[in-house]
This record gives C-alpha cells, structure tokens and sequence, in this order.
C-alpha cells in the first residue's frame, strides 16, 4: 500500500532523535511506500524508514506534532510544519480504517482454529497455519511486512540509494520489467536481487555498477520475480517468524517489533538458484538479449531458447550512467 497519492511529492523538515541520548539533528521528512522517509537535512541520505500502519503520535493535538515508529521505540521525530502534520495525520487515520477490526465473528473463528490445532496436532499445524495467514493477508498487510523486511536488510546493506537522477530512470525499468512493482537499490552486501512481501524488489548495486550495460539486472529481477512467483515471499517470511508471530499476525493484523530480525542476513547468504530457461523466456519475451545475463551466471555453458527477435533497448547510455550513480552521496 503507498501513501495517499495527494501526498506523494510532499516534504517538510523536522526534528529527529535516534535514541533518548542521542543529540536531536534537523532532517527532511517524506513519503514513501507505504512509509515515511526521514533523511539528513544536508546530504539528503536517507536515515529511517517508518511504516506507516504502525507511526504513534505521542501528543495528540498539541503542536509541534511528536512522532515515534512504534509503542515501545526510542526514535522521535517532530514536525511543526502544518500541512505536513495534516497529511500524516489523514495517511494515518486512512490506514486504519483499513486495518481489520476484532469482533464477535473474529472471535469464534480464532476459537475454532484454537480447537482444530488441539486435534490436529503439532505435527501439521505450523506449516499450515503459515501457509493460511500468508494465503489470507491482503495487499496492504503483504506491503508492510515487505517495508519491515527492508528495513532489516538496510541495517546490512545501508540505507537503500535516493537519488532525483535515477528515480525515472528506476520507475521506467520497473514498467518495462515487472509492471505493478517497485524496484529499490541496495548500496552493498546484496548480490543481485530479491523479491520482497508486498510490491518490492531490492537489487543489489553491485549488479549495476558491476556491468556495462542493463541486461544483467534485467535478468536478476526477472530471477527475482520468478522465485517469488514460485515461493511466496510472505510465506517464507512468516516461517521465520515462527508460528506465535503468524498466529499473532492472524488475530491482531500486527507482528512483534522483532519478528523480523535477523531475517535480513539469511536472505543475504541464502542460495536461491535461478530458473534459467524461464528466466531466458521472460527476457527474450521483453526483448532483451539474455546473453549477459546468462554470461554473468558463470556456472556452465550458457543456456539460450532461442534469440530476440527484436532487442529493444532497456534504457540510453545516459540513463545507465544514471543509475549506476544512483547511491553516490
């Protein structure tokens, strides 16, 4: 789920405290999907990400506006700025009209899971249960997690790359590619890309600025997008969450602060091998020449279907310098 469209380009500038003794410092504050973007008011680098199904006003109504990412964080951000106080007071109250809400048909149902899981036993339960909340989560529920799941990847890989160049450049490629999602580049640490809950793919700046032109990352987010077309995202997120946090997500629309953590590493270090001859289909589908991309695999001959019948061009050389600058500070 993104922010309110209304509210897409809008930004303000405000206070932020990292922890209670940390020194407060003037930042730039935005919206993103589904989050708000709080980056360094000189360097524009971006320092947190909050979601914002989970943002707590901690003053409600007083001015300036005090904010924190969740009950229990140390971060606070103030904001005096009143049409950014609107805005983010609309995003929120728009989002929870949206959260589901308990009541007595919520109830019986939960009870009855309570009594399935007792006779069915432990043996099937996790994996079932896992496999329904994922199955049964809507959009909105899948784009927070995903947010969740990036933020614990951004404490390995850093803050993922903002850049006014490259963003049109970002958005064009995505259209051409995987219609529907957005693509968000990872400084370090991730080698190709990955396909997150939600909407999201990450790619790894290593595979821009490692070749000379775009078919490489062509092929990784295509890789991307196949894994997780073949195993759910959220699935696999939800297992390593465990079944209590699962169940929780299930009852209360929400998981435990860190549900998540650690989560960031085994997705760096896991070994997801792509489906080449599916991978190679899509590209030549899309006009693109897969031979880099298979090239880049350097495990064996490389494989190839058949040859494009008409490459047409990712991106200009312009635009491609554009992106391989896109996390320079």
């Amino acid at each position: 789920m993104t922010a309110l469209s209304e509210y897409q380009r809008l930004e303000s500038t405000g206070i932020w405290r990292e922890s209670p003794e940390a020194q407060r410092r003037e930042v730039i504050v935005a919206f993103g999907d589904a989050t708000l973007v709080i980056s360094d008011g000189r360097s524009a680098r971006a320092l947190a990400h909050w979601s914002l199904p989970a943002l707590v006003r901690l003053n409600p109504g007083s001015t300036p506006a005090i904010y924190a990412p969740g009950p229990d964080a140390d971060e606070e951000l103030e904001i005096d700025d009143d049409a950014m106080i609107a805005a983010v007071e609309k995003v929120r109250l728009a989002l929870a009209s949206r959260l589901p809400r308990p009541g007595r048909l919520r109830l019986w149902v939960v009870l009855g899971m309570v009594g399935l899981a007792a006779s069915l036993g432990l043996f099937w339960l996790p994996d079932a249960l896992v496999a329904h909340v994922a199955r049964v989560a809507p959009p909105a529920q899948r784009d927070d997690i995903g947010a969740i799941v990036l933020a614990e990847l951004a404490t390995l890989t850093g803050a993922p790359c903002v850049s006014v160049a490259a963003e049109p450049v970002i958005e064009a490629l995505a259209a051409r590619l995987v219609p529907g999602k957005s693509i968000v580049l990872l400084p370090t640490a991730l080698n190709g890309a990955l396909a997150l809950p939600g909407k999201v793919l990450v790619l790894g700046m290593a595979t821009v600025q490692g070749y000379d032109g775009p078919e490489v990352a062509a092929g990784d987010l295509l890789a991307a997008t196949l894994a997780g077309e073949t195993s759910d995202p959220l699935t696999e997120a939800l297992d390593w969450a465990g079944l209590r946090n699962a169940f929780a997500l299930l009852t209360t629309g929400a998981l435990a602060q860190d549900a998540m953590k650690g989560y960031g590493q085994a997705l760096l270090v896991a070994n997801r091998a792509a489906d080449k001859p599916a991978v190679t289909a899509r590209l030549i589908g899309a006009g693109i020449n897969p031979e880099p991309w298979l090239q880049s695999l350097a495990d064996e001959e490389p494989y190839v279907l058949a040859a494009p019948t008409a490459v047409e061009p990712l991106m200009s050389d312009s635009d491609w310098v554009r992106l391989q600058g896109a996390c320079m500070r």
